[in-house]
């Protein structure tokens, strides 16, 4: 059954659009602020939102436009807070390698150009298909392939050993 009101919608599509947030951003600060935007700019015409067939495709849009929007306009960094660094998530001795490799993919994810780590995130995180991609990020399916092979490339670069020379 769809939602009748857009308070309905947030809802229901919240958590997903705060999950897809946090992987742009990599900072959960910074993506609840991201949905937070997102949510305010959709509001005003949150009575045709929540009529439309796929209302989370397009506040999953707005969201990645923000998203994009923010990383042209102004230069922000991730910050170096890992999740269960915050307050009420401490990390255990056990969970101390985990959160060491999850880091490094964050300090990786970020060097990345802001299409790229939305087309990986939209690819690998949302599972969504290249046309369906190509729709959020208004481009064509070519170029989101040619942005994820891009972003796959400099991740192996970082990812491979040096080669041993002799």
């Amino acid at each position: 059954m769809q939602p009748r009101t857009y308070a309905e919608v947030v809802a229901t599509v919240g958590p997903g659009l705060l999950r897809l947030g946090l992987m742009l951003t990599g900072d959960p600060l910074a993506a609840e602020d991201l949905v937070q935007e997102t949510l305010a700019l959709a509001h005003r015409h949150g009575d045709r939102i929540a009529t439309m067939e796929s209302p989370a495709a397009y506040l999953r849009r707005i969201l990645i436009n923000r998203h994009l929007s923010d990383q042209r306009t102004r230069a922000r960094r991730p910050r170096e807070t890992a999740y269960d660094d915050l307050p009420g998530h401490p990390a255990s001795p056990d969970q101390a390698s985990r959160v060491d490799h999850r880091d490094e993919a964050w300090r990786l994810l970020a060097t990345l150009p802001p299409k790229q780590r939305a087309v990986l995130a939209l690819r690998f995180y949302e599972d969504l298909a290249d046309a369906d991609i190509a729709a959020v990020l208004g481009c064509s399916e070519g170029t989101v392939r040619s942005n994820a092979s891009r972003a796959l490339a400099t991740l192996r670069a970082h990812l491979s050993p040096p080669e041993v020379t002799r």
